[in-house]
């Protein structure tokens, strides 16, 4: 696994006088993981992930039974109500009624024809007060099914669809949280970065003060010029501007780091510098394999191609001939008592089909079922492209990913070898063997090749992840990344 080294470790010569005793010192790693964690994008993470866990229980709901009761308590009206005499005149006549009834029912859908089933047992009451008369409907069991013909199937084309859409979700859960790594990691670079910067110029205005000091007392030797004397004091100058200027970066990139990880804006981040790399070797077709594997990209083209020929069949099925079969077999009775509408029940069945044919629409059926085949077209079309770019932005990653490890070890050297030039420059121009122009130059090309280094090792790590947010792989373990890290 990675290991890391502070810097006082791997840059010998660098003291780091903005440290504070209580400062945190903490690896890229570790930041990582608490944001991972903690912070609030992985709580919307979390949060979108739970959101798509109830919407599948939502529909594996719709092919579970459903047990439901109804009723209607009381309903009383009085009222004055024409009434037709046996000679043909009109009487009015108050009434003064009550309907009162309950139904408990269980109904289960079928996925594979679209159709229901049903059993119902249903109890009515009559009140006439005027009469003084109640009388009792039952029916005591009803048993049934609803069953459309040729029409559109949702719930077959849900079974279809809904598990890819749920499994999306579970891996988007992982990429989100890979996501985390990727914008953590260009976080903490930014405060890595700005502290060097600030190191930097910590150290060159101590080093400027010691020269300073160094040549005075040649210029009062006569060993040196006004005008050296007058370049050092501008260098001086120069420095603590930059130190003024590194220390404000430090704190606003502290703030962004802070903020992402919900931590305290005032809080103090010792940074370590990764230090060894990951040893592993990525190739293009491994890289294309994992992520054909373990993306959601590979579900979503799917599921879009599948959305798209439901949208047909919807067209298709929806707007020409079809038809509804109804029937029901079931017992009933009526009496004036509740337990005698329960005796010696009589049978009960009722069956209907119902059927619409349109004869003229004005050419709106053939509209919509052009527009969803040019759409299945253009979905297809749209997925192949997807693809490809899918394909090449992998090819590419790792392409990257290869040149970004030669170009570390290659300025990890460069930074050696400019540190030990300014050394060596330093001590000779304090023996009075070089100009000022050429200690700046020296120092110049130091400071370049310090942030050269760790503007490398940014853009390394960027791509480490990057490229494990592109696969959903850890090529360190040989693992897929899942749902628990």
């Amino acid at each position: 696994m990675k290991t890391y080294l502070l810097f006082l470790l791997l840059l010998p010569g660098f003291q780091f006088t903005w440290a504070q005793d209580s400062s945190q010192v903490v690896t890229l790693e570790q930041v990582i993981a608490q944001a991972q964690r903690n912070s609030l994008t992985f709580r919307q993470a979390e949060t979108s992930r739970e959101t798509s866990y109830w919407q599948w229980r939502t529909y594996l709901a719709d092919y579970k039974p459903t047990l439901s009761l109804a009723g209607t308590l009381p309903d009383f009206s009085r009222s004055i109500n024409p009434v037709t005499q046996p000679d043909g005149t009109t009487d009015f006549k108050q009434v003064s009624l009550n309907n009162s009834q309950l139904n408990l029912g269980v109904t289960q859908s079928v996925g594979l024809t679209g159709g229901q089933v049903f059993i119902n047992s249903q109890l009515q009451r009559f009140d006439d007060f005027n009469a003084g008369a109640t009388r009792y409907n039952s029916n005591p069991a009803l048993i049934g099914f609803s069953q459309p013909l040729f029409r559109f199937n949702k719930l077959a084309w849900a079974r279809k669809i809904e598990p890819l859409r749920y499994a999306e979700s579970q891996k988007k859960f992982v990429e989100d949280r890979e996501v985390i790594a990727q914008d953590i990691t260009k976080l903490y670079f930014d405060l890595l970065l700005q502290q060097v910067n600030q190191s930097i110029a910590t150290k060159n205005r101590t080093n400027t003060e010691d020269i300073i000091r160094i040549a005075e007392e040649k210029f009062k030797l006569g060993k040196i010029s006004k005008n050296d004397v007058l370049q050092l004091r501008l260098s001086l100058l120069n420095t603590q501007i930059a130190q003024a200027e590194a220390d404000l970066a430090v704190k606003n990139a502290t703030l962004a780091l802070n903020s992402y990880l919900g931590e305290p804006a005032t809080k103090q981040l010792l940074l370590a510098v990764p230090g060894h790399l990951p040893r592993l070797q990525v190739t293009e077709n491994q890289a294309l394999e994992q992520a054909q594997q373990n993306r959601k990209e590979t579900l979503a083209f799917k599921r879009a191609l599948l959305q798209a020929e439901r949208n047909l069949a919807e067209a298709r099925q929806s707007n020409g001939f079809n038809a509804t079969m109804f029937a029901t077999f079931g017992l009933t009775n009526q009496a004036a008592t509740f337990a005698d509408s329960y005796g010696n029940p009589e049978n009960q069945q009722q069956v209907r089909i119902g059927f619409e044919l349109p004869i003229m629409d004005g050419g709106k059926q053939k509209s919509l079922r052009k527009t969803a085949q040019a759409n299945l077209k253009l979905t297809q079309y749209a997925v192949e492209q997807d693809q490809l770019e899918f394909e090449q932005n992998i090819r590419t990653q790792v392409n990257q990913f290869e040149m970004l490890k030669t170009r570390v070890a290659i300025t990890a050297e460069a930074d050696q070898i400019a540190q030990s030039r300014y050394d060596i420059t330093k001590a000779t121009y304090v023996i009075g063997r070089i100009s000022i122009t050429d200690l700046n130059i020296a120092l110049g090309e130091k400071d370049q090749a310090k942030r050269a280094y760790i503007s490398s090792l940014r853009d390394f790590w960027s791509a480490f992840y990057n490229l494990r947010t592109l696969t959903l792989y850890d090529f360190e373990k040989n693992i897929p990344l899942t749902l628990e890290p």
